[in-house]
């Protein structure tokens, strides 16, 4: 199990993920597709280059989607008892297809669960990096996590 415990969290713990991912066009039109997503800027390249961007946009859905998964191994693998939410997720750089992206977490918020006894509450300001070292991607997710057993 890579992910850690609340009791292993403090705050401005940071990590640099190391799994990355070149996106492909079948990642874009595959997940485009499965969530039913009509957009031509994400399916059809004569309206994409046409557009201002000139070239097909990822499925921002699918970046914070990645985003998020290439987080889960080191942070919340094994330990995660619930997603509470996401907020304040913002995209300031378009992805295209053949960006390679990595992730970036940084512990914001620790808080003790009043309901469950056994975990907590830890809050991860997630970043989705592109290989221009742009910022195309983040969020803020709010995890209820295990404690450490007691020995």
């Amino acid at each position: 199990m890579a992910g850690k415990y609340f009791d292993e969290w403090a705050i401005g713990d940071t990590l640099t993920h190391d799994i990355r991912r070149t996106v492909t066009e079948t990642d874009n039109l595959l997940f485009t597709v499965m969530t039913h997503n009509p957009q031509p800027l994400h399916l059809d390249v004569e309206a994409a280059k046409a557009s201002e961007f000139g070239q097909i946009l990822v499925n921002g859905t699918f970046t914070f989607s990645l985003m998020v998964g290439l987080s889960v191994g080191d942070t919340t693998l094994g330990t995660l008892v619930a997603n509470l939410g996401y907020d304040k997720l913002v995209m300031p750089k378009p992805v295209f297809i053949g960006d390679t992206l990595r992730a970036e977490s940084e512990v914001i918020g620790l808080k003790e669960s009043k309901s469950r006894p056994n975990a907590g509450i830890v809050t991860f300001l997630h970043r989705c990096i592109n290989q221009r070292d742009e910022l195309v991607c983040q969020c803020e997710r709010s995890t209820l996590v295990q404690r450490k057993a007691s020995t």
